[in-house]
């Protein structure tokens, strides 16, 4: 049996973001018999829709590996109340052109981090309407919205708080069941 396959992609692209140290920390949770892949998204180029066609090779680097994944978990920040403008740039390369949406189908599980006490509640939302059209499903529950970040990560990123470490296993458990409902023979 092959291992089922997540890919993670932080939406952040500081070095010492909460959201890449979160999606760190989802790499030392993962269940038996399922590997994290991670997609940095430093360095894409801006879309361009007269380049969709003949794309530069980082996005051929994204749509492959978004293709490659039998899941997705999307760990972004929130920025303006909606997710940042580097997570939407991806998306939109990756699902471009018409016709050839790399994130079609794919079972998908969102977080984030914050050191506010929304906990990036309103991007997690903005981005499950932005998968509606992407024909992404996104799991429902478990949420995992870590509020007041800067306490529950140490100096080097390193996650130190049980409670949340639990909340992303659930949530990474989740992930790997709803893998497996929407695609059974993923992992297999």
């Amino acid at each position: 049996m092959k291992p089922l396959t997540i890919l993670g992609i932080a939406g952040s692209l500081r070095r010492q973001s909460y959201n890449r140290s979160a999606l760190r920390a989802v790499g030392t949770l993962v269940p038996d018999g399922v590997t994290l892949e991670t997609f940095d998204l430093d360095g894409l180029p801006g879309f361009n829709e007269d380049d969709e066609k003949n794309p530069p090779a980082r996005i051929v680097e994204l749509k492959a590996a978004v293709r490659a994944a039998d899941a997705l978990l999307f760990v972004t920040p929130e920025y303006n109340y909606s997710i940042p403008g580097v997570l939407k740039n991806a998306i939109d390369w990756a699902s471009r052109p018409y016709g050839d949406n790399a994130w079609d189908g794919k079972p998908a599980a969102i977080m984030g981090a914050s050191v506010g006490a929304m906990g990036t509640a309103r991007a997690q939302y903005h981005l499950r309407q932005i998968c509606v059209f992407l024909n992404v499903p996104v799991m429902n529950r478990p949420e995992v919205m870590i509020a007041n970040a800067a306490a529950r990560f140490d100096a080097d990123g390193a996650l130190t708080d049980d409670d949340t470490r639990e909340h992303i296993r659930k949530l990474i458990t989740g992930l790997v069941a709803w893998t497996h409902r929407l695609s059974p023979r993923a992992g297999r």
